[in-house]
C-alpha cells in the first residue's frame, strides 16, 4: 500500500534526523552511541535495557582517585592572593584564638584536618575546593563550599557560622583553593577523608583504662586537652554531637590511624573502637536541629542521636545546651 509505505519511510527519515542531531552533540562517546542505537530501535524509554528487562543495570565506571600531593608553603605567591592564603592557613591552625566568637571551644580546624589538611588519610583537604558544590545526604541538599566550612564551625567546633561574604570565609576558601590547585572539578583525590574501619563494637569499659594509659598524658584525665595543640575530647569546649567525630566508627578511624601521636598505628582496630566508645560516652555540646539530619531515613548506623527512621546509637551521657545557632541549618 503506497500510503502506508510512504508513512513508514517518513517515520524512518525522522528517526534518522533525530539520531544525527543527537550524534552531533557528542559524536564518539559511549553515551551518544547508546542513545543513537536506542532511537533507531524506536523503543527508548530512558532506562538501560538490562533494567527494563528486569536485570540489574550495568553500573557506570567510577574514575579512580587522582594522586595529588599537598602544595608546600613555598608555593604560596607573594601577592595579595598569597596574603589571603596565609591568613586562611593561620585561621585554620589557630581558629579559637583568631575567631573566638565562631569557635568558642578548644578545637582548631587543624585538630581534625591534620597538618592543616595536607596529610593523606587524615581528613585531607587536598582537592576539596574542586568537589563543591555537591549533594550531601545528611542535609538532602546540594551544598556550597561555604556551607561545608560552616558545618564544621557549627558541629566540629561547636560554634557559629561565618558570614559567607566576609573576609574570614574568603581567606579560608583561598587556602582551600590553594590546596586544590590543578585538581579537576568534581575529581576524587587519593587520601581524602579518613579510611573506613571494619564493623566492630566498642566497649567503653575497656576503653577507660586504655584512655588512662594512652591518651590522658596529652588530653588530660578530664579530657579537656591543652589548647591550641591538644583538643578537648568531651565537655563544653569539645566537638558537638552533630560532628562526624561523635560517630563511633569515624572516631575509631581517627584514633586507629593517627593516635597516639608519639606511637601512631600502635593500637588495634578493637582498641580504637573501645577508645572511641569511651570518649564519645561523655557529655558534649548539643547540635540544635540535629533531628532534621538525613531526612530520607538513611542515617549511618552509629549516629548517636535520633533522626528519621533511626534510633540513637549509644548517645552521650548528657548533652550540653547551646544557644540557637545563627545563620540557618546546622
Amino acid at each position: 500500500m503506497p500510503g502506508v509505505q510512504s508513512t513508514h519511510t517518513r517515520s524512518e527519515m525522522r528517526r534518522a534526523r533525530r539520531a544525527e542531531r543527537i550524534a552531533r552533540l557528542g559524536r564518539g562517546t559511549v553515551l551518544v552511541a547508546a542513545i543513537v542505537q536506542c532511537v533507531l530501535a524506536a523503543g527508548c524509554d530512558d532506562k538501560p535495557r538490562a533494567d527494563r528487562d528486569g536485570a540489574a543495570p550495568v553500573a557506570a565506571p567510577v574514575a579512580a582517585p587522582l594522586d595529588y600531593p599537598a602544595p608546600p608553603d613555598s608555593a604560596i605567591p607573594n601577592d595579595e592572593r598569597g596574603a589571603s592564603i596565609r591568613r586562611g592557613l593561620a585561621l585554620f591552625t589557630r581558629t579559637t584564638d583568631s575567631l573566638p566568637a565562631h569557635a568558642p571551644g578548644n578545637i582548631q580546624c587543624a585538630s581534625c584536618h591534620v597538618d592543616a589538611g595536607r596529610r593523606h588519610d587524615a581528613a585531607a583537604l587536598i582537592g576539596v575546593y574542586a568537589r563543591y558544590p555537591r549533594y550531601m545526604d545528611r542535609s538532602d541538599a546540594t551544598v556550597s563550599i561555604q556551607d561545608r566550612v560552616n558545618n564544621c564551625f557549627m558541629r566540629s567546633l561547636s560554634g557559629a557560622r561565618l558570614p559567607d561574604d566576609g573576609r574570614d570565609m574568603h581567606d579560608i576558601l583561598a587556602y582551600l583553593a590553594f590546596l586544590s590547585e590543578g585538581v579537576p572539578q568534581g575529581a576524587q583525590v587519593k587520601g581524602q577523608g579518613m579510611p573506613k574501619m571494619p564493623a566492630l563494637v566498642g566497649d567503653s569499659a575497656r576503653g577507660a583504662p586504655l584512655y588512662a594509659r594512652t591518651c590522658a598524658l596529652c588530653h588530660g584525665a578530664d579530657g579537656q586537652g591543652h589548647p591550641p595543640a591538644l583538643p578537648a575530647l568531651w565537655g563544653p569546649r569539645s566537638y558537638a554531637i552533630g560532628a562526624s567525630m561523635a560517630r563511633e566508627e569515624r572516631a575509631a578511624s581517627f584514633i586507629r590511624h593517627l593516635m597516639p601521636q608519639n606511637n601512631r598505628g600502635s593500637l588495634t582496630d578493637q582498641q580504637a573502637y573501645d577508645l572511641a566508645a569511651y570518649v564519645n560516652s561523655h557529655p558534649r555540646p548539643d547540635s540544635p536541629g540535629k533531628e532534621r539530619d538525613w531526612p530520607k531515613g538513611v542515617a549511618p548506623a552509629d549516629v548517636p542521636y535520633n533522626t528519621a527512621g533511626h534510633a540513637a546509637h549509644r548517645p552521650p551521657a548528657r548533652l550540653i545546651p547551646r544557644a540557637s545557632i545563627p545563620g540557618g541549618k546546622s
